[in-house]
């Protein structure tokens, strides 16, 4: 991917220089970085979270200070108050704002937010010390990558004039002299490159924009900063400082696999698509409506692709695979033909290879990424989705293709019936009593309208909204499942937000953000919540406490372990975890790191917790404990298999019986050749 340059922007005067450390001329280099789409141009690099130490203090960290970017009016909120409206940190010209964060692994997942709700169109930076701030970022980088998103790293690095060996942090590698901890970013980098001199960094730094900016190549990019390459001055060329665009490019499907395309669909009887998080990226939420309105296909959705259409759209048949609808799942099973948009088609959406068990079944793949256009021996259409899908409905128009009445009839007439059984797990018959989890979403799904956002990534929670929720816009459904993050859902809502205000969504910038955590997320990384509350961002967060690992206790009884390990209780006589619960009290814990907490005991009182905490203007929590549904109606079971090994051989009859029906599900599973 080639960079251009504006026309209105002249080329700076062949051989002038600049004189600036190796730190100022990244700062400079990055915000002149643009992104083009569509004839839409925005910032690629739009803000960098820092945790400053010995490693970046006097190199990004200085940087950010010479400019004037950190602590101004303009471009932080360090003059907001409490109680009063937030500053978002925008970025006039080239300046660069400077967002603090409390945990290096949430400042990736802040960025990871801000990037999804951006369309990957606009990213931020992330700069850290060397040592544990370092290898804090491994997990977030891995997320972005999973989940093909970009963030830029920008790890500090021990000396590379190496005047003292070893320096404070350093790992020492006795067979490697080049090797530090920021070694462990490079697999999970989508790029990786260390910069032991300055003018190293002019091809790295291009390099390093081009996969960001690249639909295909996305992810973490990695730029390992020695803490003495930081801070050398370099003569750099006028040049490298020019704007430059990136354009994202929208690639078409050839001529001969869209015509085998074309023909594959017009043979199909029972075609279903899959839609999955690449039609959220290319935008083409659209066309696909487009698509099935012409065509009457039914549309099936990833965890990354729910809300490509809305839930009342009479082709929308709901989440697939193991946390799908029985609607999806049933048609899955018998579809002849599975029509992939995007997607990665992970063991979640096949059921771990069990799911497509047409005998006939065949599968189209359009998906803007080779590797995946080919899976499960797929025939490929390798295209942007949008601009795929353009023209599958254009070589369609014509030819007559549409699906059989009867199918669309009965495709109907399932997802009426699973919409029964929603709203009898979204039921609160007894206003006084404590609430489900379900019957949380429930309460939430009768408050938000299309304009509301909710974020989630771990624990049971993905699973009841994939299957439950109501989805009513292209981006209200944010859940991370490709890494399933214990910890993302509050720096990502604090992402999303500043993503909503640099679109200037609604009166004041905000649209009502929601992180959705149980207890367990909750302790993993509450320390954003800080973060909210100094920047006085409208966070709505809600903590369901059930006291453990309710998810991994349901899968874990499910396998043979017995809940092992899954409770959070005092321990019994026995030295197991039997006891009382912890008297851990998580509201009060929210409420010390300066949010408003709103407590909720019963269904009435949550309905109203939750009302109140949408209309608030600064960051607030809503925090209830959850009944277990072995005792009140909780959601449907699992519409389909997901392969968890179990133990072969066992001496407690609970794994033995949990070997049993893995044996009678694994025998399932297909390979798709």
């Amino acid at each position: 991917m080639s960079p251009t340059r504006p026309a209105n922007r002249p080329d700076a005067p062949h051989g002038a220089t600049r004189r600036l450390t190796t730190a100022q001329a990244l700062i400079a280099f990055l915000a002149r970085q643009y992104t083009e789409r569509d004839g839409r141009r925005q910032r690629l690099i739009s803000a960098t979270w820092g945790i400053f130490g010995h490693g970046n203090v006097a190199g990004i960290g200085q940087a950010l200070l010479e400019a004037g970017h950190a602590g101004s009016p303009t471009a932080s909120t360090a003059s907001a108050g409490p109680g009063t409206a937030p500053r978002i940190p925008t970025a006039p010209g080239h300046r660069m704002p400077f967002l603090q964060g409390r945990n290096e692994q949430a400042m990736v997942h802040a960025a990871v937010g801000y990037a999804r709700q951006s369309g990957r169109l606009s990213a931020h930076a992330v700069t850290t010390s060397i040592g544990p701030g370092a290898t804090n970022l491994v997990t977030g980088a891995a997320l972005a990558t999973v989940n093909r998103l970009p963030v830029l790293l920008l790890p500090g690095d021990t000396f590379a004039t190496r005047p003292a060996d070893p320096v404070l942090q350093q790992l020492e590698v006795p067979y490697a002299g080049d090797v530090s901890v920021n070694d462990c970013l490079r697999p999970v980098s989508r790029y990786f490159d260390r910069i032991t001199r300055p003018d190293a960094l002019i091809p790295a730094a291009l390099q390093a924009m081009r996969v960001l900016a690249d639909p295909v190549e996305t992810g973490a990019v990695t730029l390992a900063l020695p803490q003495d390459v930081q801070a050398e001055a370099y003569d750099w060329p006028e040049e490298f400082f020019a704007e430059r665009d990136w354009h994202v490019r929208r690639p078409a499907p050839d001529t001969a696999e869209l015509e085998a395309a074309v023909r594959a669909i017009r043979s199909a009887r029972r075609p279903l698509i899959v839609a999955g998080g690449g039609v959220r990226h290319s935008a083409a939420e659209e066309t696909l409506a487009a698509f099935t309105a012409a065509t009457r296909i039914p549309v099936a959705s990833t965890q990354a692709g729910k809300g490509a259409l809305r839930h009342d759209h009479p082709a929308d048949v709901g989440g697939i695979g193991h946390t799908g609808t029985a609607t999806a799942d049933e048609l899955a099973r018998t579809a002849d033909l599975v029509i992939g948009v995007g997607t990665r088609f992970t063991d979640f959406t096949t059921a771990s290879g069990t799911l497509f068990s047409n005998p006939a079944v065949r599968f189209l793949h359009l998906n803007i990424a080779a590797s995946d256009a080919h899976k499960l021996a797929a025939r490929p259409l390798v295209a942007d989705a949008r601009a795929g899908l353009e023209a599958l409905t254009a070589a369609l128009a014509g030819r007559g293709y549409r699906v059989d009445p009867a199918y669309e009839t009965e495709y109907a007439g399932a997802k009426e019936a699973w919409e029964e059984k929603v709203e009898a797990s979204f039921a609160t018959p007894v206003p006084t009593a404590r609430p489900t989890q379900t019957q949380v979403l429930g309460l939430l799904d009768a408050l938000v309208t299309e304009d509301d956002i909710l974020i989630n990534a771990a624990g049971s929670l993905p699973g009841d909204l994939h299957r439950l929720w109501r989805t009513r816009s292209r981006d209200q459904y944010h859940v991370e499942y490709g890494y399933s993050c214990m910890g993302y859902e509050i720096p990502a809502a604090i992402g999303v937000l500043l993503a909503e205000a640099a679109r200037g969504a609604r009166s004041r910038g905000h649209r009502p953000v929601w992180a959705l955590v149980g207890d367990g997320t909750y302790l993993m990384n509450p320390t954003e919540t800080v973060t909210a509350v100094q920047e006085n961002l409208p966070l709505k967060l809600v903590i369901l406490q059930n006291h453990g690992y309710a998810s991994i206790g349901g899968l874990s009884e499910a396998v043979g372990a017995e809940r092992f390990g899954t409770a959070y209780r005092h321990r019994d006589a026995d030295g197991g975890f039997t006891g009382p619960p912890l008297p851990v009290d998580l509201a009060a814990n929210a409420a010390s790191l300066g949010m408003r907490v709103l407590r909720a005991a019963t269904v009435d009182e949550l309905g109203k917790a939750l009302a109140e905490a949408r209309d608030a203007e600064g960051p607030t929590c809503v925090y209830v404990e959850t009944e277990t549904p072995d005792t009140v109606s909780g959601p449907p079971p699992a519409q389909a298999w997901w392969d968890v090994p179990v133990a072969e051989t066992a001496s407690r009859p609970a794994a033995a019986r949990a070997r049993e029906e893995y044996d009678r599900q694994a025998a399932s599973r297909r390979r798709h050749l």
